[in-house]
C-alpha cells in the first residue's frame, strides 16, 4: 500500500487524462472519415457501392429507386466513396452521435430521365432557325 501513495497523490494532483464524452466533444482530426451521406438526387443506382462496400452495409434496389444503409455495421473505410461513378456518396467531417436505439437509413430516389441522342449535322442546320436580318447602326446625332 505503501508504494501506491505516490502515484495516487501525483493523480490527484495533475490534470485528468481523460474526458467526459459525450459531453465534452473533442475536434475531429484532419481529412477524417466520418458519416456516409448519399445525395439521392445525384444517385444513379447503379450498385457499385454495394458490390464494394466490405461490410455490407450498402443495399441498392435498382427496380424500385431505393437506397438503403445502416450506419451500425459501417466500417467508414471510404470505399464506397472513391467507387461511386456519380458522386453522389460522400462523408462528412464528423462521427455520428451516438444513439440509444438502431436505426438504418433509407432513401427514395426518381429514375433518370435518359438524355435525347444528339441529332446529325444536316438535321440540326435544317432544323435551325434562320437568323434575323442585320439592321444597320444608327447613325449618330450631330453636334454643334
Amino acid at each position: 500500500m505503501f508504494k501506491m501513495t505516490g502515484n495516487i497523490m501525483r493523480n490527484l494532483a495533475v490534470k485528468k487524462s481523460t474526458r467526459r464524452y459525450p459531453y465534452e466533444v473533442r475536434e475531429p482530426f484532419a481529412k477524417v472519415r466520418g458519416e456516409l451521406l448519399n445525395d439521392i438526387d445525384r444517385c444513379i443506382f447503379c450498385g457499385s457501392c454495394q458490390v464494394k462496400c466490405p461490410s455490407r452495409c450498402i443495399e441498392v434496389d435498382k427496380q424500385a429507386y431505393q437506397w438503403h444503409y445502416d450506419p451500425f455495421a459501417c466500417v467508414y473505410c471510404g470505399v464506397c466513396v472513391d467507387i461511386c461513378p456519380a458522386k453522389s456518396l460522400y462523408q462528412k467531417p464528423e462521427y455520428r452521435k451516438p444513439t440509444a436505439e438502431k436505426m438504418t437509413v433509407s432513401q427514395q430516389g426518381q429514375p433518370r430521365k435518359k438524355k435525347e441522342k444528339p441529332a446529325k449535322a444536316s438535321e440540326t442546320a435544317a432544323a435551325a432557325p434562320e437568323p434575323p436580318p442585320e439592321v444597320p447602326p444608327a447613325a449618330a446625332p450631330e453636334q454643334s
